[in-house]
C-alpha cells in the first residue's frame, strides 16, 4: 500500500486547496485557540475535515495526526500514520497572502514516506516519496550545493540572529523569512535558500512532509542537537530543527547552543 499513497496525497491535496481557495481568507471566521495556540479560522476546519474523509477512507488502518484534530493516542498503536497541517501559515491566510500550505506526510514506524506540501495560490505542488526523489510540479527538485559563505541564504525568524544562540557569534549569512514552516522546508528543497533554522518546539505536522521533501532532494535535516527526526511522538514535537544542503547544515548545526525543549 506505500508505494500507492503519494499519489492518494497529491489527489488529497488538491482537493483540499479547492475547499481552502472556497473562503476569502480575510472574511474567513477566525478565532484564537486556546493557551495562546494561535489563531484558526474555519477554512482550517473545512479543509482538515475534507482531508479527513478523503485520507482516512481511503486507508483506515493508517493512525491520525492533525493540528485541527484532538489527538488520540490510539494512532501510537498504527505502524503508519498521516500527519496533516490543514492550513500551515494560517496568519498569512487571514491576511490575504499567497504562502500559506497545505502539508500531508505519511509517516511508517517514525519515518515519513510520502509527502505533499501545496501552496494553491501559488500553483506550487511539492511532492516526495522515499527513495523517489521530490518534485515541484512534477519536475525533480534537488538542494543548492553551495559551500558555506556569507551569501548562504537562510531562512529563519529574526531572533535566531541573537547571539545567544551562537557558540562563536552570529555566523555571517544573509537572513530571509517565509511565515509557513512547510513552505520554508519545500523552498529548501527546490534548491532556492541553503538553510533554514527553528529553535522552538516545533509540531511534527508543521515539519513532517517538508522533512521528506528536503532529504530526497538530497539535503540534511535534524533537530537542533544534530539528532535525527523521529515521528508519531507521544507528544507531537521535535526540538527544533537544522535543514539545509549538506555543506551549509554541517557548518551551521556545530555553531548552534543547543538547547532541550
Amino acid at each position: 500500500m506505500l508505494a500507492a499513497d503519494l499519489p492518494l496525497l497529491i489527489d488529497a491535496a488538491r482537493i483540499a486547496g479547492r475547499v481552502a481557495t472556497s473562503f476569502a481568507g480575510d472574511t474567513a471566521t477566525r478565532w484564537d485557540k486556546p493557551g495562546d495556540a494561535g489563531p484558526v479560522t474555519e477554512a482550517d476546519l473545512a479543509v482538515n475535515d475534507a482531508l479527513s474523509a478523503t485520507l482516512r477512507t481511503a486507508r483506515p488502518d493508517y493512525g491520525w495526526l492533525s493540528e485541527e484534530t484532538e489527538d488520540d493516542a490510539t494512532r501510537l498503536s498504527h505502524d503508519t500514520v498521516f500527519i496533516i497541517d490543514p492550513i500551515d501559515g494560517t496568519r498569512s491566510f487571514v491576511e490575504g497572502s499567497r504562502t500559506w500550505a497545505i502539508s500531508i506526510a505519511i509517516a511508517h514506524l517514525g519515518q515519513v514516506t510520502a509527502a505533499v506540501v501545496y501552496l494553491p495560490l501559488r500553483n506550487r505542488l511539492y511532492a516526495a516519496a522515499h527513495g523517489a526523489g521530490a518534485a515541484l510540479n512534477g519536475q525533480p527538485i534537488a538542494v543548492s550545493n553551495a559551500a558555506m559563505s556569507p551569501a548562504s541564504t537562510v531562512l529563519a525568524a529574526r531572533p535566531i540572529m541573537d547571539p545567544k544562540h551562537w557558540t562563536d557569534g552570529i555566523p555571517d549569512i544573509t537572513r530571509h523569512y517565509r511565515p509557513s514552516l512547510a513552505y520554508r522546508l519545500a523552498l529548501i528543497g527546490e534548491g532556492r535558500f541553503d538553510a533554514m533554522l527553528t529553535l522552538r518546539p516545533s509540531w511534527e505536522w508543521d515539519i513532517a512532509a517538508g522533512a521528506l521533501i528536503i532529504t530526497e532532494a538530497g539535503g540534511t535535516i535534524t533537530d537542533q542537537t544534530g539528532a535525527p527526526l523521529r515521528f508519531n511522538n507521544p507528544h507531537p514535537t521535535l526540538n527544533g530543527v537544522v535543514a539545509g544542503s549538506g555543506p551549509v547544515h554541517s557548518a551551521l548545526a556545530p555553531r548552534l547552543k543547543t538547547y532541550c525543549a
